[in-house]
């Protein structure tokens, strides 16, 4: 399978990013890889192999492009050629840590969507205590949703969970202020009835507060909450470590007791970093595309290189069309 990359998206591109996809040619022998960005500022991490290859530009989509207009207009940009190669055959999903917006208006309007899907989603893998983690979506991709769109998150985060995490009858839940069937404003209770008949594992509404025990192996909402408890959740891992690190620096004593515990401390992190997991998903397009954390190091940017290689190895954008397509039959 080929995998087209955007080089230059990311606070630390090129140089992670290669290295990421360096490691992810060493560790999958199946791939094959189309670099896209500025050649003379890759060359001194990564130079030409089997299996690689570099499509040269300097043009790229900032972070602080305006993402549509970026798209339309900047057509040489790395991340809009990447997104390009999969439209035309030539790559069969694509990876970026750049520009969240520009990379969404890349899949809707070079990818595509599915027929049948009325809005795509952003979908990450969060952490839980457990560490097996759990699918959400959305997480920013639409902010306003109708119930409709809701129950094709569901449908669609059902068939990643099972396809790419392997997970038997994956649990799929949705977001709201209460556990109680009626709870909820008229997205949720609306949302909440069509859940319950759809062909899923549907196990009921769940709260914010409950996510990280890992209730549901997915969970949907709108994307103006899901996003705000992506960064709630971050924020506060961040604090939680900023204040752990300042009280194990305050004394000798501390110190000492810091030492004993740093192993312990780092698997903690890990464990609650949801990079380890791969990027975000955007689901409902033609081919997979995969959000990168823009932040992401070699070890992130690696694991949306694995996130990408198991859609494409499961084939899940053809399964998401099956099912959407035999739903809509289903409601005719």
């Amino acid at each position: 399978m080929r995998l087209a990359v955007d080089a230059m998206g990311g606070d630390h591109a090129p140089k992670e990013i290669v290295l990421g996809v360096k490691r992810a040619l060493d560790e999958f022998k199946d791939i094959e890889v189309i670099l896209y960005g500025d050649e003379t500022q890759m060359k001194q991490w990564i130079s030409p192999v089997e299996r690689l290859s570099i499509v040269h530009t300097e043009e790229k989509i900032e972070g602080t492009d305006e993402p549509v207009r970026a798209v339309k207009r900047k057509k040489n940009a790395s991340m809009v050629l990447m997104a390009q190669a999969v439209k035309d055959g030539k790559a069969d999903a694509c990876i970026s840590a750049g520009n969240t917006g520009a990379l969404m208006a890349s899949g809707l309007f070079i990818v595509g969507r599915i027929e049948g899907i009325e809005r795509p989603a952003l979908a990450p893998t969060l952490p839980t205590l457990d560490g097996k983690g759990f699918l959400m979506l959305d997480l920013g991709a639409n902010v306003d949703a109708k119930p409709e769109h809701l129950l094709q998150y569901a449908i669609m985060g059902s068939i990643y969970a099972e396809k790419v995490r392997g997970i038997t009858n994956p649990k799929v839940g949705l977001l709201n202020i209460g556990t109680e069937d009626k709870k909820g404003n008229e997205l949720a209770k609306k949302s909440f009835e069509l859940l319950k008949d759809a062909p899923i594992h549907f196990v009921g509404n769940v709260e914010s507060r409950d996510l990280l025990e890992g209730p549901a192996d997915v969970i949907v909402t709108d994307g103006f909450t899901g996003n705000m408890v992506l960064k709630t959740i971050e924020g506060t891992a961040m604090s939680i470590f900023s204040m752990l690190k300042k009280t194990l620096t305050s004394s000798v004593k501390n110190k000492i007791a810091a030492g004993l515990v740093k192993n312990d401390l780092k698997e903690m992190k890990n464990m609650m970093d949801y990079t380890e997991y791969g990027g975000a998903g955007l689901f409902g397009l033609k081919a997979p595309v995969i959000k990168a954390h823009g932040s992401s190091n070699e070890v992130a940017f690696y694991n949306a290189m694995r996130q990408a290689r198991e859609m494409v190895k499961h084939d899940v954008s053809k399964t998401i069309k099956e099912a959407v397509k035999g739903s809509g039959e289903e409601n005719e």
